[in-house]
């Protein structure tokens, strides 16, 4: 009976990780859609950029920052971590439009981040990195959503650049994600920000974490103080993907371990008590998500104890083997089959992070993405 339980319910939480979830949001969109106010605004903004090692992309950055068409002023802060391929000396050369400061030692992504933000001077903080392009619109769209007093900070929509400058096909997984935070928004709060490109008020980086992930600490912090987290689809982040599947699935792993990290740190933020419907989404957007690679294992090996009790069991492992017999046709290279790899690799790295937080890796340092060097051509939509 036991072995029964634990079968089923780790199919439940498969199946509800990423089907019934997307369901029940799509359902409480079409009761109750929360609306953000979006108007043009003129106010001061600090455009912080960290860095390390970025000297091939430093120039292109900077000068796709500058073509910003924002009507208020925009201040533009780079924070290098203790970078030494030559990257301050490119963010020198374009003083005094931008400002450089610099950590006096290597100490991570967010810590540059906070040493940025002591510099700048505006109440709007827009974050972005350096292998990410912007749309001469960008800041002005993603400012806009501040108009809400509600709106605590803004996340922007991922989108995949070939070689050749055009959108490409995100990928399953991005589509699927992207989509997921637009219910999100509509219903409640984003559970995590585009860490590429998002946008905050100083007030919900007071709380700042010098060994969290950014992009999902500020998320937190601002629903803690009351605001709300929203996708803005007008404002799009253009980067390339990673040169191979190998620095694909480390960037996965070491995203998901800094995640597990955030989340430890923030656990009473599951508390629907005082959190309500946001500790709902923060579970299963997170928590399940990242639980689902151990129901995996489950549903596998209680499946295999069971098959002998009954056809129907027979009939789930046949089912089980099936996927994984498809992800390996994807692997091969069979473009049909893609998904199931995909969603194999992406449960095998979340299952690896826990394997690597366990150990007590945190994380915390960080190298430019193994991208290609050019920036993204594709500016205007």
């Amino acid at each position: 009976m036991l072995t029964q339980w634990a079968f089923w319910a780790a199919v439940a939480l498969v199946i509800y990780a990423y089907f019934g979830y997307p369901c029940l949001l799509m359902a409480a969109a079409a009761v109750h859609r929360h609306s953000t106010r979006k108007a043009s605004m003129a106010c001061p903004v600090s455009f912080i950029i960290a860095a390390r090692n970025e000297a091939a992309r430093m120039a292109a950055k900077i000068e796709n920052t500058l073509a910003q068409e924002y009507a208020g002023r925009l201040e533009i802060v780079i924070a290098s971590d203790c970078s030494s391929d030559g990257t301050d000396e490119i963010v020198h050369a374009f003083e005094p439009r931008v400002r450089l400061v610099r950590t006096p030692e290597r100490r991570g992504k967010e810590a540059a981040q906070q040493l940025a933000i002591e510099a700048a001077t505006a109440e709007i903080l827009v974050f972005s990195d350096v292998a990410t392009a912007l749309a001469p619109d960008a800041v002005s769209q993603i400012v806009a959503n501040f108009a809400d007093p509600g709106v605590g900070c803004v996340s922007s929509v991922d989108r995949f650049v070939n070689p050749h400058g055009q959108v490409s096909g995100e990928g399953a997984y991005v589509r699927y994600e992207m989509f997921l935070r637009s219910l999100e928004s509509r219903v409640h709060s984003l559970v995590g920000l585009s860490g590429s490109f998002f946008a905050a008020r100083r007030s919900v980086c007071g709380n700042w974490a010098a060994d969290r992930q950014s992009d999902f600490n500020t998320l937190l912090n601002t629903v803690q103080l009351g605001l709300r987290g929203v996708l803005d689809p007008s404002s799009i982040g253009y980067y390339h993907s990673v040169n191979t599947q190998r620095a694909e699935f480390q960037r996965k792993v070491r995203t998901v371990v800094r995640g597990i990290g955030v989340l430890s740190a923030n656990v009473h933020m599951l508390n629907p008590v005082r959190y309500g419907l946001f500790a709902w989404q923060l579970a299963s957007h997170k928590l399940c998500r990242w639980l689902v690679p151990v129901a995996m294992l489950t549903a596998l090996v209680t499946n295999t104890l069971l098959v002998a009790s009954s056809p129907w069991y027979a009939v789930t492992l046949g089912v089980q083997v099936g996927f994984y017999v498809a992800a390996a046709g994807g692997m091969a290279g069979n473009r049909v089959l893609r998904i199931p790899w995909f969603f194999l690799v992406a449960n095998l790295a979340i299952l690896i992070a826990w394997l690597r937080y366990a150990r007590g890796e945190r994380m915390t340092t960080w190298n430019p993405s193994d991208r290609p060097s050019a920036l993204p051509q594709v500016c205007v939509r």
